[in-house]
């Protein structure tokens, strides 16, 4: 009987010894577990501000190029007017000077040589 006493107090500290060591595996398991979570943590916060400057930065460089854009399309627009006053100048300038040589053919009651070819005389 002393032996069986003898036997299950020693399996009882084996046990004992047994969760205690599980436990400290446990512990020691979810102290690590705790870093990985903190680190992760702060790696994420980290590629978090990494991104959300360099979409700021990419917001704020579009501006700026929408700004530029709109300068040259208000160039090309000022030089297309340019263009076009230009154009209509010398179409008036023509029809005056058409003008002129007509009323000048009038006054002398002649008729223009190259003028209307197919019904020439």
């Amino acid at each position: 009987m002393f032996e069986k006493v003898e036997l299950e107090k020693r399996n009882a500290l084996i046990m004992a010894w047994e969760e205690n060591e599980k436990a400290k595996v446990e512990n020691k398991v979810h102290k690590k577990l705790n870093c990985v979570g903190s680190w992760e943590t702060t790696k994420r916060a980290y590629v978090e501000t990494k991104i959300q400057k360099y979409e700021e930065k990419m917001e704020r460089k579009k501006g700026e190029y929408e700004e530029i854009t709109k300068n040259k399309m208000a160039e090309i627009h000022l030089a297309a007017e340019e263009k076009k006053a230009n154009v209509q100048a010398k179409q008036g300038e023509e029809c005056l000077k058409i003008q002129e040589t007509a009323a000048q053919y009038r006054s002398v009651g002649h008729v223009p040589g190259r003028c209307l070819g197919c019904f020439g005389s």
